[in-house]
């Protein structure tokens, strides 16, 4: 015999409900999507769930927290319903107070952290000279930290932001892009003048950095210089050797802080050992240091994005299994073979030998 089902009924009093469903109801059917046993149904500024306990319950927690986080002003997307819900299933914080205060508020967007991850992310940054941000793609490790960096700027407590990112291809090479060198290194800092643009005024960026208040420049151009009350965000940092890493952080200064972002899974190197992957393994127990990991959790990109970071780590452990399984199993036959009297070398046919 099914279970009598049960409904709640929660006034959205004070807010606009188009800023609450979202497009084409779209944010509604996040809700549904997220707790398929309940039903939700909308009728002027009253939502009423209808669904057994305790998805019920479930449910119109995080209705109640994405009303509150309408009624503070967070513009809401897909993906904020997903995390939401994620952050009440997880943890015993809620939301609304979990996903910390605005950094930036700039042409009409607010700028904050969005997981529990981020806002940890965000702390770590306030509280150390030196944080490494490493997680995978659109988990806004560089978003946050140009944001903290516009935000130190416009506060007075830095002088300038240094944005850097090591001049690496991904499968193509520099001297086939058209034009001067400036030219060719163009294409890999564009996302620093793109995330800018977003945080500030346009017509204020190009002013800032004609006068050396904010500057983006190659990894490269980094050397011999000492950055005194500066903010510097290294961006794409598994892509540094570790020579580099060692040069870039040995370039702080007094009153500088530091970020270096990266993702340990793409790494474009030709060859060699990544400086982000060897820098935590030397750094790790340094005071004042620190490494902030964001996961697949913490992407706020495309709801998609971040069942494409899991199922690559899936794969990634699979291949890494069956690896290590073909490295066991060499180990036992060149075993047995020493016991018999063999080595590798017997097995091998020796030149000029008739079969």
């Amino acid at each position: 015999m099914a279970e009598a089902q049960s409904s709640l009924t929660v006034h959205a009093d004070g807010v606009a409900m188009v800023r609450l469903l979202g497009p084409q109801d779209r944010l509604l059917r996040m809700v549904e999507r997220q707790h398929p046993d309940v039903d939700v149904l909308v009728r002027g500024n009253e939502i009423t769930l209808t669904g057994d306990e305790p998805a019920l319950g479930a449910a119109k927690a995080l209705v109640d927290e994405l009303l509150e986080m309408t009624r503070n002003g967070v513009e809401l997307g897909e993906a904020d319903v997903a995390q939401s819900d994620r952050v009440l299933q997880t943890s015993n914080e809620r939301p609304s107070a979990a996903f910390g205060e605005p950094i930036l508020q700039s042409r009409g967007k607010v700028i904050r952290a969005k997981t529990l991850g981020q806002r940890d992310y965000v702390d770590a940054i306030d509280l150390n000279t030196i944080v490494f941000g490493i997680g995978p793609a659109g988990t806004g490790k560089t978003y946050l930290a140009m944001a903290k960096a516009v935000q130190a700027l416009q506060r007075r407590e830095v002088n300038r932001i240094i944005l850097t990112r090591p001049a690496v291809e991904a499968g193509e090479r520099l001297g086939f892009l058209p034009g001067t060198l400036t030219d060719k290194i163009d294409p890999y800092l564009r996302p620093l003048y793109d995330a800018l643009n977003e945080m500030m005024d346009p017509e204020l960026v190009p002013k800032l950095m004609a006068s050396g208040t904010i500057e983006v420049a190659p990894l490269a151009y980094m050397r011999g210089r000492t950055l005194n009350d500066s903010f510097v965000v290294l961006d794409e940092a598994q892509n540094t050797t570790p020579e580099q890493m060692k040069m870039f952080l040995t370039r702080l200064g007094f009153g500088t802080r530091m970020v270096v972002t990266g993702d340990i899974t793409q790494v474009d190197l030709p060859g060699g050992t990544s400086g982000l992957r060897v820098v935590s393994r030397i750094l790790q127990n340094v005071d004042d240091i620190h490494f902030a990991q964001l996961t697949s959790d913490d992407v706020v990109r495309h709801t998609l994005v971040g069942r494409i970071v899991d199922a690559y780590s899936e794969y990634d452990e699979q291949r890494t299994a069956r690896r290590a399984e073909l490295d066991e199993a060499h180990e036992f036959a060149n075993r047995a073979e020493r016991r018999r009297g063999m080595t590798p070398r017997d097995r091998q046919p020796k030149r000029g030998a008739r079969s």
